[in-house]
This record gives C-alpha cells, structure tokens and sequence, in this order.
C-alpha cells in the first residue's frame, strides 16, 4: 500500500496507530478516497483524503482537516473529556495572557545535550521585542542544531558572551511570569550558563530570576486533542514555526490566543 496514493488503496484496510488496529471501510456506494474507520467494532467516524487543496484528510463528523491519516484517526480516538478538558486550557491560556507583565521567552541552542544558548528572544504579551541576541556559547555547536537555526561558529565568534548579556536580560525577566514552549529546557539552559559565573553573578541572578516560569507545551497538546492510545495520553505537539528566538516568542503569543478562542 502507497500511503501518498490513496488510489491504490483496497476497499478494507486495517491500518496500524500508535500500536492499535483501526479498520478502514469504503462505503460500497462511492469510488472516492472516503474511508469509515472502526476500531473492533467501534464505528469512530469517516475521513475523505485530500479533498482540500492543501492535501489533508476531512474529518466529517469533526469539520476538521489534519496533515496525516495517523493523526485524523487520534482526532476520533479522543476521550469523552476531551471537551472540558479543552476548555481548562481556554481558561489557562486566557489567565495567562492576563497577566500584563507577562514576559514570553525562547532560546537557541548549541544542541540538545548540555547546550549553551546561541539566541535568547524576550516578548512582551503584545509580542513587541525586548531582547533579541546572538550569544557567543564559548563551546561547540552540533551540525544539526546550525542546520536548523542556520548560527555556526563564524557568526558568533564576535557576539557578545552570556555573561555580557545578563544585566539587560535580568532587567526584563525579573520577578516576571515567564510563558515558553518546553519551558523546562529553556530554564536549564539559562540555569547552567548561569552555573559557570563566577558567584556574584549567580547571586545576582537569584534576585532577579523569573518569579514563575510557565510551560505552554502540555497545554497545546491537550487543546489540540491528538490522542494516543499506546500512552493514553493526548500526544505530543511540535509548535512548528522557525528557528528565530523571538519569532518563535510571537508564534507561541498567536498560538495562545487561539487557545483561549481570542485569535
């Protein structure tokens, strides 16, 4: 079976999801590439592929269109709480937003493995740019963190280290709520580049610190609803957009906005 061309596709499929069978039924009245899925005998609901110009499966019963099949069929898998607990996102993102000393923040990365920062970006909640920076990281950057936010060595060399760059960024994040996607990797990255200075910029850096850090990642990926039967969990989301720090900081804002129905 061609997965890029449903033409070829049999009338019954069982076709595989994160581990767990979904039957897929052409109704016997149409040669269109429309599918009623069934998990054992649990009608879940029909997907039609590529009716859109852009190449996505039509949820019916849903009125919502997904990139992959996969992902159309987590759609009809979610949970009957589903909706309440969309709606516990609507509220949080809207609390959030709320806040107007809200500080929004992303950071760019030698790689995944102890990395140092290369780019810090820091929005207000309008999205208005506080600090945007290049960060010379002092260590080695992975070919595939530069393949994907394009910084090599070369062009660092000259910026200005983390420990130049404190005082400013300190100035914006002090005693703020600061809202970022995986805020658990941002905050170490920020924590152990705080680790190498020498004591009074730590100690510094303790009274100046965010006052609460705000993770919008699990948030999304309740709101988006895309569920998983392997983890019985609602499954992870990638927030997408580039790899520029603070353009990342205003498609988060856009991101929220739309979660508590405002964008």
């Amino acid at each position: 079976m061609d997965p890029d061309d449903v033409t070829e596709w049999d009338h019954w499929l069982d076709y595989q999801v994160d581990g767990t069978s979904v039957q897929l039924v052409r109704p016997s009245d149409t040669d269109r590439p429309t599918w009623a899925a069934y998990e054992e005998t649990r009608y879940l609901g029909t997907v039609h592929s590529r009716f859109d110009l852009d190449g996505r499966w039509h949820i019916q019963s849903l009125n919502e269109r997904h990139p992959s099949l996969d992902d159309a069929l987590r759609a009809l898998r979610r949970p009957e709480g589903w909706a309440a607990d969309r709606e516990h996102v609507r509220r949080w993102a809207h609390c959030i937003l709320s806040d107007p000393h809200l500080r929004v923040l992303d950071v760019q990365t030698t790689g995944l493995d102890t990395a140092w920062a290369v780019q810090i970006g820091v929005t207000d909640r309008d999205g208005n740019a506080l600090f945007d920076e290049l960060v010379n990281p002092l260590a080695d950057i992975t070919p595939q963190a530069t393949a994907l936010h394009g910084l090599a060595p070369n062009q660092l060399f000259a910026a200005p280290t983390f420990k130049a760059l404190l005082p400013d960024l300190a100035h914006f994040l002090a005693a703020r709520s600061c809202l970022s996607y995986n805020a658990a990797f941002d905050r170490a990255v920020l924590e152990r580049e705080i680790h190498r200075l020498p004591q009074p910029a730590r100690s510094a850096w303790a009274t100046s610190r965010p006052c609460r850090w705000v993770d919008a990642m699990t948030p999304y990926t309740v709101w988006k609803g895309l569920w998983s039967t392997r983890y019985r969990s609602y499954r992870y989301q990638p927030l997408g957009g580039t790899y520029d720090a603070v353009t990342n900081c205003q498609l988060l804002l856009t991101t929220m906005h739309r979660m508590c129905g405002t964008g």
